[in-house]
């Protein structure tokens, strides 16, 4: 779905039955550059570049992936992507870095949750699983992202650290659009705009905190990786999620 010259969104389906999910990766693209925000589940690359083939979106265009953090439905399709195409460039801020380059664990995958999230993995995409995160050898992530920088890809994309979901969470803002990625650092669930899942976020308060940085800009779109799209008053519902904040 098209958002905005050189910004769409794909609706990700992964699963089925109880265990379906939901998800809403974005593609920033101009002439140059086409760049996916976050990967899925691992084994869905193939669909992702079936939904980019749906949405007129040359999936031999892409150049980057950008990881909005750590967590497994976020980045577990990368390896796949990279396997496909050794010269993405990998973008991620760099107090997450470690956690996906194998320095340090997952802080929400643990040896089980990874053996029932590979499960459905064929034997060699799980060695390509373990060589891309659990390596700390073989180096991801290509550009280190750090809070206000803006990325050079259609008409400019602001990064925007929010941790509190995972230490280097991080959202995306458009202003030609003004629309916001939201990334986990806020959801979409039942057309009402909510805050962090609690169950998932580490530091609640801190990832509270961290919506406060989303109030000086001029959002009229947001995009939740889970739940997609939210046009409603987003400014009174920031303040309404930050009213007990320190900041």
């Amino acid at each position: 779905m098209k958002i905005a010259e050189g910004l769409e969104i794909l609706k990700l389906e992964m699963g089925s039955g109880e265990q379906k999910m939901i998800v809403y990766p974005t593609v920033i693209y101009d002439k140059e550059a086409c760049v996916l925000v976050d990967t899925g589940m691992p084994g869905y690359a193939k669909e992702l570049h079936n939904l980019m083939s749906e949405g007129n979106l040359n999936p031999e265009r892409l150049t980057g992936v950008l990881l909005t953090h750590q967590d497994i439905d976020h980045i577990g399709s990368l390896p796949e992507l990279i396997k496909e195409n050794e010269n993405l460039h990998i973008y991620a801020h760099e107090k997450d870095i470690p956690y996906i380059e194998g320095e340090k664990p997952f802080i929400k995958l643990d040896e089980e949750k990874k053996k029932y999230v590979t499960s459905s993995l064929t034997e060699h995409e799980r060695l390509l699983f373990d060589e891309t995160f659990y390596n700390p050898e073989n180096k991801v992530v290509t550009h280190v992202l750090k809070d206000g920088e803006t990325l050079p890809i259609a008409g400019g994309v602001k990064v925007i650290h929010t941790p509190g979901h995972t230490p280097g969470h991080i959202s995306l803002y458009h202003e030609q659009s003004k629309t916001l990625i939201a990334g986990d650092a806020m959801i979409v669930e039942n057309g009402e705009l909510l805050g962090p899942n609690p169950p998932f976020t580490p530091n609640m308060e801190q990832a509270l905190e961290s919506l406060n940085k989303f109030k000086h800009l001029e959002i009229e779109t947001l995009i939740g990786y889970h739940g997609g799209i939210f046009k409603g008053d987003i400014e009174k519902r920031l303040q309404e999620l930050t009213s007990h904040s320190k900041a």
